[in-house]
């Protein structure tokens, strides 16, 4: 754990060494602002909640995300810098997972900037706290989502800006299969019921929605826990196939 520990703050320090974490957390709260108050209108609504300010967090995320986790390979495999790391005394396992904890730590970061979103909320009226802390969580759980399937994206090439578009994809048609047009569609195919709760099983939103509305229950957690470990392990899978390349 030392080890991951040691790579963890290497990584989370050297977003902060460049401009992109300042851009990256300015355009993430500006978006979050201007969606929460124009087109979610959150003080309109005469409700003290954050509804309106979580509504809009899987699109942003759909594009913010991947553009911090197709750094976290691509760049590393173009600057070569990726053959340094792994003569460094770390496994395959320890890097990836490192790695992906100070991108999701940093993401975290920029959440938690939004907390005086919350503290307004709660001066103004008498929210529900616990369904806000849940909000939080739930878009937290759902950005690890996001990162993992870009880290594993961000392994398959060397380019940067085909990481980003690849990640973006995977994750939108992820976001999109729980929505009635998806599965109406693949019920037009007269595939089994089975196939079809299982599609819509695999959504990113239906399962953070449930979260988001306060309820924690286990399967949606665990299927954040088990997206993340999987597309964690099919990192590990393509940087180990890739390493000679």
């Amino acid at each position: 754990m030392s080890l991951i520990r040691i790579l963890f703050k290497r990584e989370l320090a050297s977003y902060f060494a460049t401009p992109v974490a300042y851009v990256f957390i300015a355009i993430f709260l500006v978006l979050a602002m201007a969606f929460s108050f124009y087109l979610g209108g959150l003080y309109e609504r005469g409700q003290a909640d954050l509804q309106p300010f979580f509504n809009f967090h899987p699109w942003m995320f759909l594009f913010l995300v991947p553009a911090i986790a197709m750094r976290l390979w691509a760049e590393e495999r173009k600057s070569g810098s990726i053959e340094l790391l792994l003569t460094l005394p770390v496994t395959l396992w320890q890097a990836v997972f490192g790695k992906f904890l100070a991108a999701w730590a940093f993401i975290g970061i920029a959440l938690l900037l939004t907390v005086p979103i919350w503290i307004t909320v709660n001066y103004l009226g008498d929210p529900d706290n616990g369904a806000i802390l849940a909000g939080y969580f739930s878009s937290f759980l759902m950005a690890g989502a996001f990162l993992a399937v870009g880290s594993c994206l961000s392994a398959v090439t060397r380019n940067q800006v085909i990481a980003f578009i690849l990640t973006v994809v995977v994750c939108f048609l992820l976001m999109l299969s729980g929505f009635s047009l998806v599965l109406d569609f693949f019920s037009g195919l007269n595939l089994p019921q089975a196939v079809i709760d299982a599609i819509a099983g695999m959504s990113f939103l239906t399962h953070a929605n449930a979260i988001g509305k306060g309820v924690l229950d286990l399967r949606d957690i665990l299927y954040f826990t088990l997206m993340i470990a999987f597309w964690l392990y099919a990192t590990a899978i393509v940087i180990d196939m890739k390493k000679a390349d």
